[in-house]
């Protein structure tokens, strides 16, 4: 059943759009300064590297599970209502978090802020209902480019206020930014009407989705004992399997599917889903290395850099972050999505090949790492936004959802591939893995990234976009 007909929607202009965009930086801000400081955070909170892990994945466990409900339910109420309410949840969180005395406490806001992730399908579908279809592409663009950049933007001044304030500023100065961002989006942005009066959440496929990103990550985190508990491995791989078998099965019937499974059928979407994935393992491995390659002091490689060091390192690759999302919809709207993830993807597998045999100097690295976040911005962008328009408006939040939800588990696969690789290339009695290590895990990251080119062969197939 369609919505009831109400009065056109005004367009919005470029001052609302902004309005999203800044709340998307600060949500960014927000969900990267726990990685530059997990060191701080575990001698702070007296918690070994285990625990910090939790710190690490919290986030990215909820986001992932809250992305598919907030795409339903503002395709069902309206993308701003949902955006609105959503926000106080992540406020909450980051107050939580930013008073936090334990780890327990810091887990609670952690998770609370992972809500986050469900706002990037709500922006993708109030860009696409509130602005022309030439302009929403680039709006699109704009959004996933401030996140992103927020996000670069909190690795970089995360250390700097916990050394210089305390580790509860660098949750409190971002969650002001989202309070005050979120106020600008309320008084700017009208309210939009629903897609779809039928969208109801599918708690079956909902619980077993949870089921499947639970079970994958668990997988991840305990994939170095599988190699001597290979019963661990069937374990996971059988249990797996099983939450797959299920969403499927559940899926196919429910009457209002929380992810319409014919979708799939369109090479646009699938497609778009296996690049994702491919290149976020890239972006992953890259995000994870380079910094420990500025740290690390071996023989005859590294350059045993500060973190203050490091930061002014990473801030070209924070600017090419930054300008990524509206490059990506300007390409787009020009060229059409697939030659700019195609584009995206050959310079991405540039930089990590580059890095891989030549990062003997700090301007090898600043390069490499710069080119590849400005590729992964582009590309991710182009992906959105050829799932946000290949379906109609009332499937845009639920299509767009799942990329996010992908893109959390590419991240994640990278993280871990590069830490395994990274531990198995270290000498028994050193904490310092070889050279060699860094090279192998930039190398598989270069190939992960070359071999989506083949999905993308008939992504469009008969369409410009």
């Amino acid at each position: 059943m369609t919505a009831p007909a109400a009065p056109p929607i005004r367009i919005v202009g470029n001052s609302a759009v902004a309005a999203v965009g800044i709340l998307a930086g600060a949500l960014g801000t927000l969900e990267s300064v726990v990685s530059p400081t997990l060191p701080l955070l575990q001698r702070e909170l007296s918690i070994d590297p285990a625990q910090g892990a939790l710190l690490s994945i919290a986030m990215l466990i909820t986001g992932a599970l809250t992305a598919p409900i907030a795409g339903v339910l503002g395709d069902r109420h309206g993308g701003k209502r949902v955006l609105i309410w959503l926000m106080v949840v992540v406020t909450a969180g980051g107050l939580v978090s930013s008073l936090a005395p334990n780890l327990l406490v810091l887990l609670l806001g952690q998770g609370l802020e992972g809500a986050m992730v469900g706002a990037m399908p709500l922006s993708f579908i109030l860009m696409r209902k509130l602005l022309p279809a030439d302009r929403s592409p680039v709006a699109i663009g704009v959004v996933s480019g401030f996140f992103v950049g927020g996000g670069m933007l909190g690795t970089l001044i995360a250390g700097p206020i916990a050394e210089g304030l305390s580790r509860h500023w660098m949750f409190a100065i971002p969650t002001m930014a989202i309070v005050a961002a979120t106020v600008l989006v309320h008084r700017l942005l009208p309210d939009d009407r629903p897609s779809r009066t039928d969208a109801r959440i599918d708690w079956p496929g909902m619980l077993l989705l949870s089921g499947i990103v639970l079970t994958f990550m668990a997988g991840l985190a305990t994939a170095p004992d599988m190699g001597s508990q290979p019963l661990l491995l069937v374990g996971v791989v059988v249990l797996l399997a099983v939450f797959v078998t299920g969403w499927v099965a559940v899926e196919r019937r429910a009457a209002t599917p929380m992810f319409d499974l014919r979708l799939l059928a369109r090479p646009a979407i699938w497609r778009s889903y296996v690049v994702t994935f491919a290149a976020c393992i890239g972006a992953a491995l890259s995000i994870y290395l380079v910094p420990q390659l500025f740290a690390v002091s071996g023989d005859g490689y590294g350059f045993g850099a500060s973190p203050t060091d490091i930061g002014r390192y990473l801030l070209p690759a924070a600017a090419m972050a930054a300008i990524s999302g509206p490059l990506g919809g300007l390409g787009v709207r020009r060229f059409g999505s697939t030659a700019v993830v195609a584009a995206g993807i050959v310079l991405m597998t540039a930089g990590l090949i580059g890095m891989a045999l030549v990062h003997t100097e700090v301007w090898h690295l600043v390069v490499g790492k710069a080119l590849i976040s400005l590729a992964n911005g582009v590309c991710i962008t182009a992906l959105v936004i050829k799932t946000a328009t290949s379906v109609d408006q009332g499937n845009t939040g639920t299509a767009t959802s799942m990329v996010l939800v992908i893109r959390v588990l590419g991240f994640a696969t990278g993280a871990q591939i590069g830490g395994a690789v990274l531990t198995a290339g270290t000498s028994a009695g050193s904490d310092i893995p070889a050279e060699s290590a860094y090279v192998t895990a930039l190398v598989i990251a270069s190939v992960v990234t070359t071999l989506s080119l083949l999905a993308l062969r008939t992504m469009s197939k008969g369409a410009r976009n």
